[in-house]
């Protein structure tokens, strides 16, 4: 199957009143579970790789994004990918540049660490500057919670204020802050889903929520039905990966061949993704 843009993976979502999954890439055993878990599922979804997994891989978009590429090529279902929460305008810049020989159909300019007007001006720039090669924009506003400095927990989203900053950076999708929280282990994060509906209604973009896998799967469902339309994932899958990573390692202390542990957990990570994305495309 040829390689999905981010793009229409939303629109065909939003007009089903539903939403794509996109899982967070760390590693290449990261990005070939994923796309395990999506094909057993049936499910279309987005391999997202973040600033920080870029930095992870010295600081180069090719590596990672490359072998995301081929994985994602060779899918039996629709796979995107995207650029996630990059601060870093440089490196925006130089991922608009790479995008398409790489296989990335869209990005995620992060400024919700700056105040509104610099958020504002940073994201329309960058935002300008993606459309000129054609790429789905993604931005932040309401600084969701779970990471140090900037992302304040309890910062809720406001429609109005949500609407004039899409009406003046012309993104194409906007992260809303509405109760969950990045790096949850523990699915108790309790959404607005009233704000939710309401930012629906105001913003006619689609809505992104990020730190869902500290969501009960019920409430992702009644997300959805309010209006979110992409949905990311991250720490639900690095909990089964290092618990099976744990569990290989215990189970043997003189195992030495890194294939013996990282089998079992890149199987985890495709039960994880089988289980979350299979919740998006059931009745």
């Amino acid at each position: 199957m040829t390689l999905a843009t981010t793009g229409a993976l939303i629109a065909d979502a939003a007009r089903s009143r539903g939403a794509v999954i996109a899982f967070n890439v760390i590693s290449l055993e990261h990005a070939e579970g994923i796309v395990a878990g999506l094909a057993s599922s049936g499910a279309p979804g987005i391999l997202q790789i973040s600033e920080n997994a870029i930095r992870y891989h010295g600081g180069r978009l090719a590596p990672i994004v490359a072998a995301c590429r081929e994985i994602a090529a060779s899918a039996s279902t629709s796979v995107a990918i995207h650029l996630d929460h990059v601060q870093d305008l440089e490196l925006a810049r130089a991922g608009i540049a790479e995008a398409w020989p790489l296989g990335v159909s869209s990005i995620m300019v992060d400024a919700a660490h700056l105040d509104y007007a610099e958020n504002v001006s940073a994201t329309a720039g960058i935002t300008a500057e993606a459309h000129r090669t054609s790429l789905w924009v993604e931005a932040e506003l309401g600084e969701i919670g779970g990471k140090n400095g900037a992302h304040a927990p309890g910062v809720r989203t406001d429609p109005l204020e949500a609407a004039a900053f899409v009406a003046e950076t012309g993104v194409d999708g906007l992260a809303v802050a509405v109760g969950s929280s990045h790096a949850m282990t523990t699915a108790t994060a309790e959404l607005d889903l009233d704000l939710i509906e309401r930012l629906a209604e105001a913003v006619p973009v689609p809505l992104v929520l990020h730190g869902s896998s500290g969501v009960p799967t019920k409430v992702l469902r009644d997300a959805v039905a309010r209006g979110i339309r992409k949905i990311n994932v991250g720490t639900a899958l690095n909990v089964g990966y290092t618990d099976r990573v744990r569990a290989s390692l215990a189970a043997d202390a003189h195992v030495t061949d890194p294939r013996r542990y990282l089998a079992p957990a890149r199987e985890a990570v495709t039960e994880s993704a089988a289980r979350l994305s299979a919740l998006l495309v059931a009745p």
